[in-house]
């Protein structure tokens, strides 16, 4: 795939996985609309622009509908067209079943399920114009259950299944939707739920025991992961794994 000029949506894009892959991104040529709920994907797009890359900043909730399809609208103003879009946007809230509380529960749902469906539903129509692609960041959680994440895992789930359903639904418009499959990733919003444990450094090491290769992930690993899932023509419905044999 040619990707020079391709225009790309990325939520949540302000750290981590999502600033890693906008920026790979745009070192082949793909214009990017970042998105995040606060303004911390503005500096990622500006250091975009500065390297003589071309992005536009979208502030939005994706788990609302009215600023989700802000995002979609404010890219076709700016640019004409969507062939990319990356469902990053998601949050981890710890939590057994009996112990989450309702509204944290709502609240996962809300941003890691509702948002994909959103940003999805006013970018698909564009998408069958451009024959263009989806990819959902689910999680190796999908696959193997983790202590304490219920309704993270729960919703990780949901993701990939949806993903699935998505690639059935759209396959005869030219869209392909695949699902990423991160391991634990050493992102900042990893950084912070370690600093909430009693102990950091020990929980940083139990993170890092799940994975198989003795080591968390970089965002750039998955990034690239990313960039293929939008240049192999020949995928949709899969769900790629980079997650340091955590699932094998």
């Amino acid at each position: 795939m040619e990707l020079k000029n391709k225009v790309a949506i990325i939520t949540g894009s302000g750290a981590g996985i999502g600033e890693a892959t906008a920026k790979l991104f745009a070192e082949n040529g793909i214009k990017v609309v970042l998105n995040s709920l606060s303004k911390s994907a503005l500096r990622v797009a500006n250091e975009i622009n500065n390297s003589g890359g071309k992005a536009i900043f979208v502030q939005a909730d994706v788990s609302k509908e009215d600023e989700a399809k802000k995002i979609v609208d404010q890219t076709i103003e700016k640019f004409g067209e969507l062939d990319i879009l990356f469902n990053n946007a998601g949050i981890v809230l710890p939590g057994s079943v009996d112990r989450i509380t309702i509204e944290d529960w709502d609240k996962t749902m809300a941003v890691n399920v509702r948002g994909i469906y959103l940003v999805s539903k006013y970018a698909i129509p564009h998408l069958k114009n451009s024959k263009g692609t989806i990819i959902n960041n689910s999680s190796s959680v999908a696959f193997t259950g983790v202590k304490n994440r219920a309704a993270y895992t729960a919703s990780k789930g949901a993701v990939l299944s949806l993903t699935r359903a998505m690639a059935a639904d759209y396959i005869d418009n030219g869209i392909r939707v695949n699902a990423i499959c991160p391991g634990t990733t050493d992102t900042p919003s990893l950084a912070r739920r370690l600093s909430k444990f009693d102990n950091p450094e020990k929980a940083r090491k139990d993170f890092i025991a799940r994975q198989k290769t003795g080591r968390l992930g970089k965002p750039e690993e998955i990034a690239e992961g990313v960039l293929f899932l939008v240049k192999n023509e020949f995928t949709t419905g899969a769900s790629l794994s980079i997650d340091g044999g955590m699932t094998m």
